[in-house]
């Protein structure tokens, strides 16, 4: 079974997790109170930064196939009044929404992710764009106090997609040759091999199903294992929760190495 998800199925879960977001700040007593997973930022710079964003990448994919980033037009300044900073961001989220429709899903665009295992697409981006919202919305609602998992569905793609998105390259890994297990306990799993020819990922049988190697049995063993709910796996990739919030088996120091790794693209 895939855990990729449709595009319909994206674009109506971009909107979900756009209410969500919404919904969050709109609860806050404060737009100034500081968001603890992204410290720098305050809840009101969270919003124009999701809201700056979404308009961002709505003019990326309406442009088309181009060289680079092509930038909004005009963009307004986001509102501090609370009401109309709502609806300031449900536009956001309309006008991404609505190139998305209009490019499908198969339409080539810019994006930042040229080596990895992702392709150029508006469908990429919507995959993309769905997960960047899922996780500012669980940074919105842990600075409310109301944190919540990210929907299964979510969250199950969004493993995949960060490890093909994100972290895949042809760079080489400046270290020795290993790899990285992620376990949800929804029945998925997948493995990141990262060696001289880069980091690549791929699905592989959920533990239980095959015997499961050593760390010493072959170089596409795991050096280290991570097992959490989906939604576990996708906010420790994205450092909102830390690793003892997760079962983790082998060598641990071995994340610190990926996330300090900086491919020469």
């Amino acid at each position: 079974m895939t855990t990729t998800l449709e595009f319909p199925v994206l674009l109506r879960l971009i909107d979900e997790r756009s209410s969500a977001f919404r919904a969050a700040v709109a609860s806050a007593p404060s737009l100034d109170v500081q968001v603890p997973t992204c410290p720098e930022w305050t809840l009101f710079d969270l919003a124009q930064h999701i809201g700056e964003g979404r308009r961002s990448w709505a003019a990326t994919v309406a442009a088309g196939p181009a060289p680079a980033k092509s930038a909004a037009e005009g963009t307004p300044v986001a509102p501090r009044e609370r009401e109309a900073l709502s609806a300031w961001l449900a536009e956001s989220t309309e006008q991404l929404l609505d190139a998305l429709r209009k490019a499908g899903p198969d339409r080539g665009c810019w994006t930042w992710w040229e080596t990895s295992q992702s392709p150029q697409t508006s469908g990429a981006v919507a995959r993309h764009q769905l997960q960047q919202l899922a996780v500012h919305t669980y940074d919105a609602q842990i600075t409310v106090g109301a944190p919540q998992p990210l929907p299964a569905e979510v969250a199950l793609d969004g493993v995949d997609e960060f490890l093909s998105t994100c972290v895949a390259t042809t760079s080489a890994w400046p270290h020795k040759p290993t790899a990285f297990d992620f376990h949800a306990t929804e029945g998925h799993s997948w493995c990141l091999t990262v060696d001289g020819d880069g980091a690549r990922s791929t699905r592989i049988p959920a533990p239980g199903t095959t015997p499961v190697a050593a760390a010493d049995e072959g170089p596409n063993a795991a050096g280290v294992s991570v097992r959490g709910t989906a939604s576990e796996l996708v906010l420790f990739v994205y450092d909102r929760i830390p690793a003892d919030s997760l079962q983790l088996e082998g060598d641990a120091g071995l994340f610190d190495l990926l996330r300090a790794w900086e491919p020469e693209e």
